[in-house]
């Protein structure tokens, strides 16, 4: 009996097969189930804490809870006005990102110090760089923006000159007994000249405090004094932190305290907790759904991962040019199974950015992309273009749609299998519109981007001392 049932279905399956063969259909099996209904927007009721105070320690590694920007930004009065204005800052990243690369790249690698400026862009905006964790600093709970970008880590202190608003209290160095200002002439002011940094400003008085000015570009900026302090990652403490302690700060950072740069310098977090975790951090970085939260790994003990595919390795590149940042090799793009084939590929460099909402291919390479997206998922009508997104569909009276597979190739043979999650960007509030979420740089010889958008629900490993970045499926969640 039970044998006998599904043999009505299995032959209308095979009519169906050989009705589309007949007229010309082709039929992909790499494909994902959308659910449209999943994404529809819901106003959430009343301001949601984002200070996360959750973490926990297991197998050696420090677990951090980890939350979408979005989960504290209280009420929304034009949703669709927030996802357009994401993009353009996202652009506005992208372009000073890439003005940099080409800056450097004529100047054979060397930055005028004069400008005073550690990483250009490192995306410090409202809508780019969207995740946040907590952590301890001096005995205070902190809310930081994640940046992988960034090498300096930063909070807002009293007394401040100029701050911009944020959340929780400001922190208060004299309220922390084992606060420590930095003096010009100690050897940690004097490091700061390495790398991006440009000379740490300190004038003829080599006593005083060792001031610094990070400038992002876009007009935010912070400028304090270097200080160290006792800060606990969940209930691990890195002693004698060095930080910066921000008394005149600007931009839209979206009511956090700070910022955390997990960069590749000696000043960033992973090199100065190296000692205790390695050089070893990863991330899941979850939805924008009410609730939704995902984690910072720190450490390399992979058995407190909850991946559902096997970690696949690939090499960093090293990029004099942006050394802080985390490059690497992609050597192919497929679309439901089918190589796209593009000769710009063969280039292969590509930077892993935290900080980029949107993806970024060269011209090329995206053209050839979004023909091969078109040809399999097709019958449904066009949209009008939404900002830098060009692919758009019109999905009004559906509740899920099949859509291609979206993976990335990366050297060593492995890859990045987009989550079904960041194949589509939403553009209108009920799901009716969305847009396929990879953009076009400007130029064929601009360095490539794999945005936070397609690294959602993926268990991201950087292996410093290995020299390594890995990739795997998994559902974020912090339980």
């Amino acid at each position: 009996m039970v044998d006998a049932m599904p043999r009505f279905p299995l032959m209308l399956s095979l009519l169906f097969l050989f009705l589309s063969i007949a007229n010309g259909v082709h039929c992909y099996e790499a494909k994902k189930v959308l659910d449209l209904q999943s994404f529809q927007w819901k106003q959430q009721s009343g301001t949601p804490s984002c200070f996360s105070r959750k973490s926990r320690r297991e197998n050696g590694a420090t677990i951090l809870e980890m939350k979408h920007r979005d989960y504290c930004s209280g009420k929304i009065i034009d949703w669709n006005e927030k996802q357009q204005k994401r993009l353009i800052l996202d652009n506005s990243h992208v372009q000073l990102l890439q003005s940099r690369l080409r800056n450097k790249a004529a100047s054979g690698g060397v930055e005028d110090a004069s400008k005073a400026q550690i990483p250009l862009t490192s995306g410090i905006k409202l809508e780019t760089l969207n995740y946040i964790v907590t952590i301890g600093l001096g005995g205070r709970n902190m809310t930081v923006i994640v940046d992988t970008g960034s090498d300096l880590t930063w909070v807002q202190c009293q007394p401040c000159n100029s701050c911009y608003n944020q959340k929780e209290p400001l922190f208060n160095p004299s309220a922390s007994s084992s606060y420590q200002s930095i003096l010009c002439n100690s050897p940690a002011c004097r490091s700061i000249h390495s790398g991006s940094w440009n000379s740490p400003l300190c004038g003829s008085n080599q006593t005083s405090s060792c001031n610094y000015v990070v400038n992002y570009g876009d007009g935010s900026y912070t400028k304090g004094e270097l200080a160290r302090d006792r800060l606990n990652l969940g209930a691990t403490p890195v002693n004698d932190f060095l930080f910066g302690c921000g008394r005149n700060n600007k931009g839209l950072f979206g009511g956090a305290s700070g910022l955390m740069g997990l960069g590749r310098s000696d000043v960033s977090i992973i090199s100065q907790s190296s000692a205790l975790f390695g050089g070893v951090f990863s991330y899941c970085l979850p939805s924008t759904e009410a609730g939704a939260s995902g984690s910072l790994v720190m450490g390399g003990d992979s058995s407190v991962f909850k991946n559902s595919t096997p970690i696949s390795y690939t090499r960093m590149v090293q990029n004099p040019q942006l050394s802080n940042f985390y490059f690497l090799n992609l050597t192919g793009i497929s679309i439901g199974g089918v190589a796209v084939k593009a000769p710009s590929l063969a280039r292969g460099g590509i930077l892993i950015d935290s900080g980029t909402v949107i993806s970024r291919l060269a011209p090329s390479v995206y053209q050839a992309v979004k023909a091969e997206f078109l040809k399999q998922f097709s019958g449904f009508p066009p949209a009008p273009g939404f900002s830098i997104l060009d692919t758009c569909f019109n999905l009004s009276g559906y509740s899920e749609v099949n859509i291609p597979t979206l993976k990335l190739h990366l050297e060593g043979n492995a890859e990045l299998n987009v989550d079904v999650t960041g194949i589509f960007y939403v553009v209108k509030t009920d799901a009716s519109q969305v847009c396929l979420a990879l953009a076009s740089l400007s130029y064929e010889d601009e360095i490539g981007i794999v945005g936070n958008y397609q690294q959602k629900n993926q268990r991201v490993v950087y292996d410093i001392k290995q020299s390594v970045v890995g990739f795997a499926g998994e559902t974020c969640s912090f339980i």
